[in-house]
């Protein structure tokens, strides 16, 4: 067993402040606001485990943002002179001291840490310095085209950096966003190529026949939305097809053809109507 992840435990005995659960680490409270109504002893009740201020191992039935291994967006709650505390779904914040810290911390801002077991105090701690833990040498059978989950930690002139999949990390090209984006995002994405060097580049969009059927299903919301009409068509500006269908002009426009060449839809001189 390992402190900061989940595990289904027995209910060995009840006690007045909660009940105890059988583990690989000893008996562990669950104190009793966290026990399911109901609960009996014999019961298996799915907790995560961790440590309390006092350094007691303690359950909770309580979901924190994140286990120990994942990175995770947190927002600073309170900062010390030896670390800053941070806001992650549980009642003890969790630590991220100064020398973890890529750049020091501001009360109320949000920054993406990992969550760490620190082997010499044996507690849960965040780490902000996550490029140390972000390798690209072993992609397994990850490959271009894979639809993969990704984080925001990072914006660079270039455009995004992306935590992919809790392991691996990439580039989503600024010129080829069209939608919000920022730091502490979670985003579906794809993988666009796999370089020789094993930069990544992402994209938030499918390629080929997905991402042509996924933007004629924005265009026809967009048309049932509007009364079966919008003003927007081949001639229009780039800009405004990116601020109201959230794809480049290029995509639109094979969008509308497609649909065109279907008879879904007419392109009129002012615009674009359901048929």
């Amino acid at each position: 067993m390992e402190i900061g992840n989940y595990y289904e435990l027995e209910v060995a005995k009840e006690v007045d402040f909660g009940v105890y659960l059988n583990s690989e680490l000893g008996e562990i409270l669950l104190p009793l606001k966290y026990v399911p109504e109901g609960t009996e002893v014999g019961d298996i009740l799915r907790v995560f485990i961790h440590k309390d201020s006092e350094d007691r191992l303690l359950a909770t039935t309580l979901e924190p943002k994140g286990k120990v291994g994942d990175f995770v967006s947190l927002k600073a709650k309170d900062i010390t002179p030896h670390g800053a505390f941070m806001d992650w779904g549980l009642e003890k914040d969790l630590f991220v001291p100064n020398r973890e810290q890529h750049t020091p911390f501001r009360v109320g801002h949000n920054y993406i840490v990992r969550i760490c077991l620190d082997y010499k105090s044996d507690r849960l701690i965040g780490v902000s310095k996550i490029n140390t833990f972000l390798s690209n040498a072993n992609l397994g059978e990850l490959k271009e085209g894979d639809r993969v989950g990704l984080l925001i930690y990072a914006e660079t002139d270039a455009g995004y950096s992306a935590v992919i999949n809790n392991k691996h990390k990439g580039l989503i090209y600024r010129n080829e966003v069209f939608e919000p984006i920022s730091v502490g995002d979670e985003k579906t994405g794809y993988i666009k190529k796999i370089r020789e060097d094993l930069k990544i580049d992402l994209s938030l969009t499918p390629a080929g026949v997905e991402a042509i059927d996924k933007n004629r299903e924005v265009v026809l919301e967009a048309l049932r939305e509007n009364d079966g009409f919008l003003p927007y068509h081949d001639k229009s500006e780039p800009d405004d097809i990116t601020s109201v269908f959230n794809m480049s002009k290029k995509a639109f426009k094979k969008a509308i053809g497609g649909l065109y060449k279907d008879q879904v839809i007419n392109i009129e001189p002012d615009g674009i109507r359901l048929k």
